[in-house]
């Protein structure tokens, strides 16, 4: 009776584990590229077991561009995504069933870089040169704009393939004449090329839409609400974690992660820190998107881009997900 009663109890808790097993949700978060700083908390947050823990069964997926990314989530061939927020209203003008839920970069991160021995003392100088980039690069994306906004023809240079690790090496060979890159690599760069290097900032020149942001794919936040909900508020305790105290956010990612380099990591991170810093992410909430903001990356998009498919801003994001109580913390952030 007792080996009954045993092998009852023992059958009894093979179902409830493989319930609780069933019943967690799969889903998928494309990264914009190969994983960095900037992605530490998803993998910190992950191997604490948060997302497990609130029935989220999740894969992190190296990315291919914030296009690229955009594009996916709007398929609804990925759950969440991370995108350049500018990309994503493209991607969304053309069809992609696409909703920002959390800024990560309040300030973009955009950044050209080239070498002054090349003859380029500034963005004016960029036509008939070289300019290298993954093809689903969001500043390939967003090209037209920058080049409007510094007064060069859009068309005045070319492209080159070249993938994010192999950016660096491209212009030093001079394969390329200029590189895009995020901000978040600006110290890599000041160490391989000293004073030899020039560089803008896209918001040196007047654009400063938001960066690297959560996306979810539409139809499945109208499915989803609850499960979206905990994803957000999960990732939102993960990097404020994380602006506490990085290192064990980087250990974790150097564990997952191959070929990644520590010191520099550590760097990116401080800069990561200043471009999550708004007037809104400290008071608001850590991720806030400000209305008034999208409205003007909206407008930059439909200004310089055209919108294929015009919509109403307001339903391409939402913050209603946020926990308001988690605020970027900005006394950690060294100017």
């Amino acid at each position: 009776m007792a080996n009954s009663l045993t092998r009852f109890g023992l059958i009894i808790a093979l179902a409830v584990s493989s319930g609780s097993a069933w019943s967690a949700e799969k889903v998928n978060l494309v990264l914009n590229w190969t994983p960095t700083a900037d992605h530490s908390p998803f993998y910190y947050a992950k191997a604490q077991g948060w997302y497990e823990k609130a029935g989220i069964d999740l894969t992190i997926e190296v990315g291919k561009g914030s296009g690229a990314s955009s594009l996916k989530v709007g398929s609804g061939g990925s759950e969440f995504g991370i995108a350049d927020l500018a990309t994503m209203l493209v991607a969304r003008g053309k069809g992609a069933d696409v909703v920002a839920l959390m800024s990560i970069y309040a300030n973009t991160a955009q950044t050209f870089y080239w070498l002054k021995s090349y003859g380029i003392n500034g963005p004016k100088d960029f036509p008939n040169h070289k300019i290298g980039n993954p093809p689903a690069d969001a500043a390939r994306v967003m090209w037209p704009a920058f080049a409007k906004a510094v007064g060069i023809g859009a068309d005045s240079v070319s492209f080159v393939n070249i993938g994010p690790t192999a950016k660096i090496a491209a212009l030093k060979s001079h394969t390329v004449d200029v590189i895009t890159d995020f901000y978040n690599e600006h110290d890599l760069k000041v160490k391989e090329f000293g004073d030899d290097l020039g560089f803008v900032n896209w918001k040196d020149i007047g654009l400063n839409p938001y960066g690297n942001s959560l996306v979810v794919n539409g139809q499945f936040l109208q499915k989803n609400p609850k499960i979206a909900e905990d994803f957000v508020k999960i990732t939102q305790r993960a990097f404020a974690t994380c602006v506490a105290d990085v290192e064990p956010c980087l250990k974790v990612l150097l564990e997952q992660a191959s070929g990644l380099d520590r010191a520099n990591q550590v760097n990116q991170w401080e800069r990561i820190k200043f471009m999550m810093t708004d007037q809104y992410t400290p008071t608001k909430a850590l991720g806030w998107i400000d209305p008034d903001r999208m409205k003007s990356d909206y407008e930059l998009v439909q200004t310089y881009l055209g919108m294929e498919k015009p919509f109403a801003v307001e339903t391409a994001f939402t913050t209603r997900l946020l926990d308001t109580s988690v605020k970027m913390d900005a006394s950690k952030v060294k100017r």
